[in-house]
């Protein structure tokens, strides 16, 4: 390390890493030791080590020291890490359901035997994904007809970004739902999630807090993250996200807002008439912040849109994409803006430089154009609804209380810490998702300690849907004491009555799954 500034310092920090002499976990010196070896005020090495951590290359651990960070895993929707989906097997968990001896064998999910106990690890293709979060391939229109259509001539550098079939159709879509109506500015990007990147980016630089749902999509975790914004965490609730903290966020200085109108992923939340009110109120003391209203669920929500943004905000974008209805790999969404945004946006989306594909636009308003595609869009969402509902009354059936919200999963509370009973699921065949991996930090938000599961259902057929309702009621522990628990929530009861009978309820869970 070298340097008489404290830029210099940095940069001789971020070679050494370069080069590899500095790895990911590495100690660097401590302040004092760093200013004598270097011949600098201490001042100025701590400096130094500040700038390294705002730029996210050093990690500070208080008196654990100052080390090379590495690369920040963020869970990933729609697929698992390569190691995450084989499970050991050990003791009586090896019977999966197990029969009235508690061993012998037990039946996957896909109907076939599984051994009992001795049978090793339970490999990733015997797990079957209710973590995935895709849509039903079945329930997407069929594109090939569209195709032919969204052919023409070729689009040259300098003409218009958007195809005028295509804005003509996207300006009745988000019309209803934006303070400008129909003269609402349109961007086209590849997808929400780009959206909502590039919405951030005109607005915030590195540092700036941007207020998250919590828990949260986990792109907009990745997205905020990779950029070097914070995150400050609001809670959801029923009613979606807190009106009490999104005031706490904007007053700890958040310069955007990122909110999920209706469907909230993960928890299936959409706001009540009551809640988009109480957000109005607060958002109107802060007319200049970024409100980004990610509506990615749109044609299938079973829920009406709700705005919350109060007359006269200045900054504002409502996003919505294809990729729900159409599929993922239809990369299109809509930006409504304000024209201010609408402005900043339009540089880094250049007529002269980058633009989404005519191809893909015409394509996309083509089979949106087509009434049996739109009837099969309306089709899935009841779909969706419906098979979130049915496994809903089973679990709630089997001792555990869920309430279907709206969506493509469902949100299920666990009396048990949602890790445990996770692994319990996977050693039984299944693969789910668990509250922690959707969590800005842990214990954030003031997270209920009893857990939840993130559960993708509408594929499985009625016999898994009843094998997984009963085997994770049995690893769960399901029964009057844990319903009393999930019913009451965390501010029915005092916290050490409730913290208590959590706390009985997964001894329950170990003791069922064993």
């Amino acid at each position: 390390m070298s340097g008489s500034t404290a830029a210099e310092i940095a940069g001789s920090v971020r070679g050494l890493v370069d080069r590899g002499e500095l790895a990911p976990g590495d100690l660097l010196p401590p302040v004092r030791a760093l200013a004598e070896q270097l011949g600098v005020n201490r001042n100025t090495a701590v400096a130094a080590y500040r700038k390294l951590a705002r730029d996210g290359a050093v990690v500070a651990q208080g008196r654990a020291g100052t080390r090379i960070a590495g690369p920040q895993a963020v869970a990933q929707e729609g697929f698992a890490a390569p190691g995450a989906l084989t499970v050991p097997i050990d003791r009586a968990a090896r019977a999966g359901s197990a029969g009235p001896d508690g061993l012998g064998t037990s039946e996957a999910p896909d109907g076939s035997a599984r051994a009992g106990r001795g049978a090793g690890d339970v490999p990733a293709v015997t797990l079957r994904d209710l973590g995935a979060g895709n849509p039903d391939p079945a329930l997407i229109p069929d594109l090939a007809p569209a195709l032919a259509g969204a052919v023409g001539r070729p689009v040259l550098y300098g003409e218009p970004v958007i195809d005028p079939g295509f804005e003509a159709w996207a300006r009745e879509w988000v019309a209803p739902d934006v303070p400008t109506g129909a003269d609402a500015d349109l961007t086209l990007t590849s997808g929400a999630v780009d959206a909502i990147e590039r919405l951030l980016a005109q607005s915030l630089v590195r540092d700036d807090a941007v207020a998250l749902e919590d828990p949260c999509f986990l792109a907009s975790i990745q997205t905020v993250r990779h950029s070097g914004y914070q995150d400050l965490p609001v809670p959801v609730d029923a009613e979606g996200m807190s009106a009490d903290g999104l005031r706490a966020a904007l007053e700890a200085g958040a310069r955007a807002v990122v909110l999920t109108p209706r469907a909230q992923n993960p928890t299936g939340a959409s706001l009540s008439a009551r809640r988009a009110e109480e957000l109005r109120a607060v958002l109107a003391e802060h007319p200049y912040v970024l409100v980004v209203l990610d509506d990615y669920y749109s044609f299938l929500s079973r829920r009406p849109f709700r705005s919350p943004l109060p007359a006269g905000h200045r900054r504002w974008a409502l996003v919505r994409s294809v990729s729900k209805f159409l599929g993922p790999d239809l990369c299109l969404a809509v930006a409504a803006t304000d024209p201010e945004t609408a402005g900043r946006l339009a540089l880094r989306l250049s007529p002269g430089t980058t633009w989404v594909s005519h191809l893909l636009q015409r394509l996309a308003h083509g089979v949106l154009a087509d009434e049996g595609s739109r009837a099969l869009v309306e089709r899935a969402g009841e779909h969706y609804a419906a098979r979130n509902a049915e496994v809903a009354a089973l679990l709630t059936a089997r001792g555990l209380p869920v309430r279907a919200a709206d969506g493509m999963s469902l949100w299920v509370p666990v009396p048990c810490p949602a890790r445990e009973v996770a692994a319990e699921l996977a050693r039984r065949g299944w693969r789910v998702r668990t509250e922690d991996e959707f969590r800005l930090a842990p214990g954030s938000a003031g997270a209920d300690p009893s857990g939840h599961l993130r559960l993708t259902v509408h594929d499985l057929t009625d016999a898994e849907a009843q094998r997984f309702a009963t085997d994770l009621a049995h690893v769960a522990g399901a029964g009057p004491a844990a319903a009393d628990v999930l019913r009451e929530g965390p501010t029915e009861r005092r916290p050490s009555a409730r913290q208590d009978a959590l706390s009985a309820s997964a001894r329950s869970c170990r003791r069922s799954s064993r």
